[in-house]
């Protein structure tokens, strides 16, 4: 079984040939201004809009946690806004993530790639101001992504983080 592939790099240009998917972690309150998400808008308007608009007519679509946006951005490349993480703030309640919705996320995510026929390439989804940990959402990727056999890899911008 093929492992996840682990670069220094930015997500946002994978230097790989085929039908790329970049996935990354959104939040369930319709906020999009820290994180990943600037790498994304710095290169392609589209992801942002169309999940400012899901958010919006929230109350006759999908949006909520553990689903699933797909946005072409460019005739091989597509980005994944997936609902992974309740809010922005850690509070009583804990870190924003939620691994639960990572994971279903993660599910139709591997559905896409597969359809597409694409590799997955993401920075480390959850554990950035999301507050997740690492060793608890590598595994759901190993199952939901690399058992079906897509590739993955993961990058790592700049200094390694935990």
């Amino acid at each position: 079984m093929s492992e996840i592939t682990y670069v220094r790099g930015d997500a946002t240009v994978p230097s790989v040939k085929g039908v790329k998917v970049i996935a990354h972690v959104c939040n369930d309150i319709g906020g999009w201004g820290k994180g990943f998400v600037l790498a994304i808008s710095r290169r392609w308007p589209e992801p942002e809009k169309s999940y400012r608009a899901w958010h919006r007519e929230r109350a006759s679509n999908d949006f909520g946690l553990g689903a699933v946006q797909f946005v072409q951005v460019e005739p091989y490349v597509w980005v994944a806004n997936m609902v992974g993480q309740r809010g922005i703030r850690t509070g009583s309640k804990g870190v924003p993530v939620r691994y639960e919705a990572i994971d279903t996320a993660l599910g139709r995510l591997a559905d896409k790639a597969t359809e597409l026929g694409a590799s997955v390439h993401m920075p480390r989804i959850g554990c950035g101001l999301a507050g997740g940990k690492w060793s608890r959402v590598e595994p759901m990727i190993a199952e939901r992504l690399v058992r079906r056999g897509i590739a993955v890899t993961v990058y790592d911008h700049g200094e390694r983080g935990s």
